[in-house]
C-alpha cells in the first residue's frame, strides 16, 4: 500500500518561515535521520500543525504507525488540512491495519481510504497522494473499498492532468488483468511523451524485466544509467529486477552496495528493504 519510492513534499510555506528547530529537523529528515528529527522536534514549545505532521512522519518511518496516527490527527485537529497531511494519515491508518488484528483492521483499512480520497478531491496533481489511492483501490477487497473499476476512474482522472502518469496507471490494471501487451504499450507510450524522465525508463525497463524480455531491459537500464548514473532508484531498480528473475546476482550486490553507501532520502527505499534484497542475492 505503501509506495516507498515517492516521499517528503511537505506544505505550502517556505522553510525560511519555519521555526530554526523546525527547518533543523526537517533537514534530519530529509537525511533519514528520523529519531534524531524526532527528538528535537519533542522540545518545541509551542508545536503547531507543521510541527505535529513531521513528528507524525518521523515515527511512520520509524514504524510507530500508533504513535503516528496520534500525532497526525493532532495536526489535523489544528485545521487548514493539506493534501500531504490527509496522506500522511492514510499511510499511517493503512500500516495499521496491515499489522492490527482482524477484528480492527477493517476499520483502520476504510479510514486510510477516506483519507487518501481526501487528499486526492483536495489536490489530483499530488502524485504520491495519487499512488497510494489507487494502490488501495488496486489492492484492497470490495468490502473494504477496492476494486478495478475505482482504480480505473482514478486513472482517467489523472490522466486530464498529466498523460504519461495516467498511462503508468493504466498500465498496473492492464497487467493486473494479464493484459501484458497493453500494459507495455501504456508504458512505452508514457516514456515517449517523457523522454527526458528516468523513472519512465526504469518502469519500462523493470517491466520487460519481469516478463523475461532480458535484452531490451538491459539496453534500457543502461539507458537510465547514463542519464543518471549515481540517482539511488537507477541503482535499486536495476538491483531488485536482477534479484527477482535470479540473474546477475553479483551485478545485483554490487548495486546494492553503491546504493547502500549513497545520501538516501525518504524519497527513497529504505535501507531496510535494500538489506533484504541484499540478502536474497546470495548465490
Amino acid at each position: 500500500m505503501f509506495r516507498i519510492g515517492i516521499l517528503a513534499c511537505f506544505a505550502l510555506t517556505t522553510l525560511a518561515a519555519r521555526p530554526p528547530e523546525w527547518n533543523r529537523a526537517h533537514e534530519l529528515y530529509q537525511r533519514t535521520e528520523y529519531q534524531k528529527s524526532l527528538d528535537l522536534l519533542k522540545e518545541a514549545n509551542d508545536k503547531d500543525s507543521d510541527t505535529f505532521q513531521l513528528m507524525g512522519q518521523d515515527l511512520f518511518m520509524l514504524g510507530e504507525y500508533k504513535r503516528a496516527t496520534e500525532e497526525l490527527d493532532k495536526a489535523l485537529a489544528l485545521g487548514n488540512p493539506t493534501a500531504q497531511l490527509y496522506m500522511w494519515l492514510g499511510r499511517a491508518y493503512g500500516r495499521r491495519a496491515e499489522t492490527s488484528s482482524p477484528f480492527t483492521a477493517p476499520g483502520y483499512a476504510s479510514h486510510a481510504q477516506k483519507m487518501f480520497e481526501k487528499a486526492v478531491d483536495l489536490d489530483i496533481t499530488n502524485k504520491d497522494a495519487v499512488g497510494d489511492l489507487f494502490d488501495y483501490y488496486m489492492n484492497a477487497p470490495g468490502f473494504l473499498g477496492g476494486g478495478l473499476n475505482k482504480a480505473e476512474d482514478l486513472a482517467r482522472k489523472v490522466s486530464v492532468q498529466n498523460q504519461a502518469e495516467g498511462l503508468y496507471l493504466k498500465a498496473q490494471i492492464d497487467d493486473k488483468r494479464k493484459q501484458y501487451d497493453a500494459a507495455e504499450q501504456s508504458l512505452r507510450r508514457a516514456l515517449e511523451l517523457t523522454p527526458k524522465q528516468v523513472g519512465r525508463v526504469l518502469d519500462l525497463a523493470h517491466y520487460l524485466s519481469k516478463r523475461g524480455r532480458t535484452k531490451e531491459s538491459e539496453a534500457l537500464f543502461d539507458r537510465a544509467a547514463s542519464m543518471a548514473p549515481e540517482d539511488p532508484q537507477v541503482l535499486f531498480v536495476r538491483a531488485e529486477s536482477y534479484i527477482e528473475t535470479r540473474r546477475n546476482l553479483d551485478d545485483a550486490r554490487t548495486l546494492l552496495q553503491r546504493y547502500l553507501r549513497s545520501p538516501l532520502t525518504p524519497d527513497d527505499p529504505p535501507r531496510e528493504r535494500a538489506l533484504d534484497l541484499l540478502a536474497k542475492a546470495r548465490p
